[in-house]
């Protein structure tokens, strides 16, 4: 079968390859076409666009963006129209899928799936109205998704989280080797600790200048930042300080090697968890005082790091908009390091939060799904 899927940015791009992997299995005969990135570009297929020509963050950049955004929304529509996929599969990025959902919806008989809801638990309740007339079958990953959604009277599956996957085969795969890691990227002895500061330039640019402010109180320690699929090295010199190193493509082996992070909202939150690093957890935003204010009106949920909203309590520290300075990430920082105040609470949290996602094997279940569900069985 042809299975024509879109992920707009990195952790999409990660889940949806994973999710390629397990169709394969499913479905020897798999054809694939893609907006994505170099993970799903590996499994196999044909990459269409990827998503660092599609990733605008925020009101102001997506504005000077439109014409491309809108290129690159008829360019799918009209490529999947051309291809005649047997399935169109979307991964998160709602405001550009939920666009294409509709369209394909008004205009051919694909089935649409959903793999990793949008989150309008948090924000955009409205959408409801929107999956539930052009998507056919929403996957979730995300455990307290199932009663939002039931609330809505629309049926979707648990699959478990692609990230539990991920991680587990990472480290059944890379046994712990510190000396090799400080070798290869030319480390000292140091403890580690992790800087994530997103996966956007405007995401790195507002976390990373408040990060290193932190970093010169922390002389005992090195600081290694993940660089960013797509982001150039010469774009993170203008921000750190001269002591700060850069790893890329090796997230996973940085966190394996860290005693603590801090990392910026999103998909790495749950990732630095289920590595039983301690965080904290930060996201600036300009007039942070103003989105303080409005965030109480509009967002739905009480936190917006993936490990406080599964575990439902304030496992991590989040530092939000105006709550976002140097001196309350000193602060924070500092009670999760070895001795910290708050570390072992933290890593107590994490294994509340491993048991309630549940055991690997999200990919396989949602691939099993799809592919039964296609052949109508």
């Amino acid at each position: 079968m042809k299975y024509y899927l879109i992920a707009g940015e990195a952790s999409g791009d990660l889940h949806a390859s994973n999710l390629m992997r397990s169709l394969k299995k499913q479905d020897t005969d798999a054809e694939f076409r893609f907006f994505g990135g170099d993970l799903m570009q590996s499994v196999g297929g044909t990459l269409v666009k990827h998503y660092r020509d599609m990733a605008y963050m925020g009101f102001i950049p997506v504005l000077l963006h439109l014409r491309t955004i809108f290129r690159n929304m008829d360019l799918c529509k009209s490529d999947i129209l051309e291809w005649k996929p047997d399935v169109l599969i979307l991964i998160d990025y709602p405001g550009f899928n939920l666009k294409i959902a509709e369209y394909v919806k008004k205009h051919t008989d694909i089935p649409v799936y959903y793999y990793i809801s949008p989150k309008i638990w948090a924000w955009k309740e409205y959408r409801i109205k929107n999956i539930k007339r052009d998507i056919d079958k929403m996957l979730s990953i995300l455990p307290f998704e199932i009663e939002f959604y039931r609330k809505h009277d629309y049926p979707i599956s648990y699959v478990g989280n692609p990230s539990v996957d991920s991680v587990t085969e990472y480290l059944v795969n890379h046994p712990a080797d510190r000396n090799a890691f400080l070798k290869d990227n030319g480390l000292t002895d140091k403890p580690i600790v992790a800087i994530l500061a997103g996966s956007r330039k405007q995401e790195i640019r507002d976390n990373l200048t408040r990060m290193m402010e932190v970093t010169r109180s922390f002389p005992d320690y090195q600081f290694v930042v993940a660089g960013a699929p797509g982001i150039s090295h010469d774009y993170y010199k203008q921000y750190i300080t001269p002591e700060t190193n850069i790893v890329f493509s090796q997230t996973y082996r940085l966190l394996q090697h860290s005693v603590a992070a801090m990392v910026t909202s999103g998909t790495a939150t749950l990732e630095t968890a289920l590595f039983g690093v301690p965080q904290v957890v930060c996201y600036y935003m300009s007039a942070g005082k103003l989105v303080s204010f409005l965030r109480k009106f509009l967002l739905k949920v009480k936190y917006i790091s993936l490990v406080n909203l599964i575990t439902g309590e304030e496992t991590v520290k989040e530092l939000v908009a105006d709550g976002m300075t140097a001196s309350n990430l000193k602060h924070e920082f500092a009670a999760i390091l070895p001795e910290g105040t708050k570390r072992e609470r933290m890593l107590k949290g994490y294994s509340d939060l491993k048991r309630i996602l549940g055991n690997p094997g999200a990919s396989e279940k949602a691939a099993e799904i799809i592919v039964r569900s296609l052949k109508g069985e």
